[in-house]
């Protein structure tokens, strides 16, 4: 005869977990890495919305110079799903590695 313990437990192995934001993070860079062609380099923001996608901001290396502080970067606004697959991007902005914002 089961407990109440071992029904919680069997409810929660049936339901789907939602992802966590280091694989959410991990796929959309590979995902973006591949459909650009281009390396990225890491993710400046990462936020889950309530309908369960995600919204991050991925830098990529768009082109490689020496030294190094010259290369460009792009930033790109990626939105994936509570599955984390890429639903949509667009750039944002493009700068040099060596440049600081502005602002």
């Amino acid at each position: 005869m089961a407990n109440a313990r071992d029904e919680e437990e069997e409810k929660k192995a049936g339901e789907k977990q939602p992802l966590r934001a280091a694989s959410v993070i991990r796929a959309a860079m590979e995902q973006l890495s591949e459909l650009l062609s281009q390396p990225a380099e890491g993710v400046s923001s990462c936020e889950r919305g309530e309908d369960g996608a995600w919204q991050l901001s991925v830098e990529v290396l768009e082109l490689s110079r020496v030294p190094d502080t010259m290369s460009l970067l792009a930033s790109y606004e990626v939105e994936v799903d509570a599955e984390g697959e890429l639903i949509g991007y667009r750039r944002t902005r493009r700068y040099e590695r060596g440049r600081a914002d502005r602002r």
